[in-house]
């Protein structure tokens, strides 16, 4: 069977490219190279994802650039079929002269979708060249679907760094390596008052928007929740390739953030006539072991260590000390933030006794 350099380049070489719109520039100029007359084309795949229902990505066959538009998940609407490359389409109808080429992808009515226009309308000859192109892409787009369906799905549940560094090594429990981070760990106050005295909406409610505040301020500045646990947040700023300091002023100001955050949501709280709710946190810097724990056949990836343990005890005295946020004097030792000494204090469980400052509330 003698294909077009196209179809072989689909056939053999597709589902090795590095994402979906490298996909997409590389079939374009494919296309262009076997004599279409392309001007733009579009690629649309729907990934699972908390935030986004689908992707599109547009491509310029003058420049070879590849844009990304993002659909992000509002409700049901957002995952209607009929909407499934409408971004691509939009896009195509500003620039083209002719009318879109477009074609599903697979059985599905909202499967993948490639788009194309060009200089002039195409003929039917061209149409049924990028008719079959498009055929020939389901394997390598099922391929890359799939791996960016995987990817997306880790970084929810374990976060970008995390994520990787387990897609990028054996599942084994005795890996794991020594980094070193600052630290914040989080709880929310009365929350065993809250769940015992609200339905479990409401509390899942109270949750995810406590959550939202908390994880919105440590990604905001380049941090990673590695665990929620409970109605707790365990999360890093690692330390990599240079002096700790960038990474403990960005926990400092994680937070910062998050309490502005909280004061916001209890006004909004208050309005609505329901009680306000308060936490606690607390910010390290230490060494701690960054990977896989569990059974033979059950693992989690975490971080473990004297550090994190001093982080969980250092929280714990939020509430006799009456302040929201405390911090270790090992970190205190890189910010020149201006922080409230508290003295000394014994931790439970921990053998030195720690230095502790406040952030003013």
């Amino acid at each position: 069977m003698k294909l077009s350099a196209t179809l072989a380049w689909l056939v053999d070489s597709a589902a090795e490219t590095a994402g979906a719109d490298r996909l997409l520039a590389e079939l374009g100029a494919h296309l262009v190279s076997d004599g279409l007359p392309l001007a733009a084309g579009t690629l649309t795949l729907d990934v699972p994802h908390p935030l986004i229902a689908r992707r599109t990505w547009l491509w310029r066959a003058d420049s070879g650039e590849v844009m990304e538009a993002l659909n992000f998940a509002s409700g049901p609407a957002a995952f209607a079929p009929q909407a499934s490359g409408d971004a691509g389409r939009r896009w195509l109808s500003d620039r083209a002269d002719g009318v879109v080429h477009e074609d599903v992808i697979g059985a599905r009515v909202n499967g993948p979708s490639l788009g194309w226009i060009g200089p002039r309308p195409f003929t039917p000859d061209e149409s049924d060249e990028l008719k079959q192109a498009a055929r020939f892409a389901a394997a390598p787009l099922a391929v890359l679907a799939a791996r960016a369906t995987l990817s997306a799905t880790l970084e929810a549940y374990l976060g970008r760094r995390s994520a990787q560094r387990v897609m990028a090594a054996p599942l084994r429990r005795d890996l794991g390596e020594t980094i070193q981070a600052a630290l914040l760990y989080a709880d929310l106050r009365s929350f065993t008052a809250l769940s015992e005295s609200n339905p479990p909406a409401a509390v899942i409610a109270a949750l995810d928007a406590w959550f939202d505040r908390i994880a919105g301020a440590v990604h905001a500045f380049g941090g990673e929740v590695l665990k929620f646990i409970g109605d707790g947040v365990l999360a890093i700023f690692p330390v990599v390739g240079e002096p700790p300091r960038r990474a403990c002023q960005a926990a400092l100001r994680a937070a910062a953030a998050a309490q502005a955050g909280m004061a916001h949501l209890n006004e909004e709280r208050q309005r609505q006539g329901l009680p306000p709710l308060s936490f606690g946190a607390a910010l390290h810097l230490g060494e701690m072991l960054w990977g896989n724990i569990g059974a033979a056949n059950r693992l989690d990836f975490t971080a473990i260590g004297p550090a994190v343990n001093l982080a969980s005890r250092l929280e714990g005295l939020c509430r006799p000390l009456g302040k929201t946020v405390l911090v270790s004097g090992a970190l205190a030792a890189e910010t020149n933030a201006q922080l409230i000494a508290l003295g000394t204090h014994e931790l439970r469980g921990i053998a030195a006794p720690c230095e502790v400052f406040a952030l003013p509330d």
